[in-house]
């Protein structure tokens, strides 16, 4: 009877001669078949640094070639690399008005025409100057009386 040991764990275990023959008995379970099967490679999480297992699909097809454990991970990196300054559409940081009239706890109803719905509420500088973020020179306005305002049909 012959035994081997196994390719994964070292275990000794019983192969019927047969098996041993066509080249079948180098695991001693179905779980240590699969282990060994398998392609890849463990890299390291770039945000937390715990190994991870990554098919050979996912080393080749990756852009920035950093890898994570959990999309949590990836997303407090991406956080960090395009945030603020660093992200493509940052215009300054001078477009905080909405910050500035919770702030101030100014309610959002339109100035013109007592419109409360939020959805349809944006706010206007009173000097057109996007820059200037003073709280006298800011008002809530519905979308319509923003467009009549700028096109200067009323008011």
């Amino acid at each position: 009877m012959p035994k081997v040991n196994c390719k994964i764990c070292d275990k000794s275990f019983y192969v019927k001669p047969s098996h041993l023959k066509s080249g079948c008995g180098k695991y001693c379970s179905l779980t240590c078949k699969h282990l060994g099967q398998r392609k890849g490679k463990y890299v390291l999480c770039h945000s937390c640094g715990k190994e991870v297992w990554k098919m050979p699909k996912a080393l080749i097809h990756s852009q920035s070639k950093t890898y994570f454990c959990t999309k949590s991970c990836q997303t407090l990196w991406r956080n960090k690399k395009y945030s603020g300054p660093k992200h493509p559409n940052w215009k300054g940081g001078e477009f905080i008005y909405p910050r500035i009239m919770a702030k101030f706890k100014i309610p959002a109803i339109c100035k013109h025409c007592g419109m409360e719905d939020k959805r349809v509420l944006v706010i206007h500088h009173l000097d057109h100057n996007r820059k200037n973020n003073d709280i006298t020179n800011l008002i809530w306005l519905c979308r319509n009386c923003h467009y009549l305002i700028h096109d200067r049909k009323t008011f």
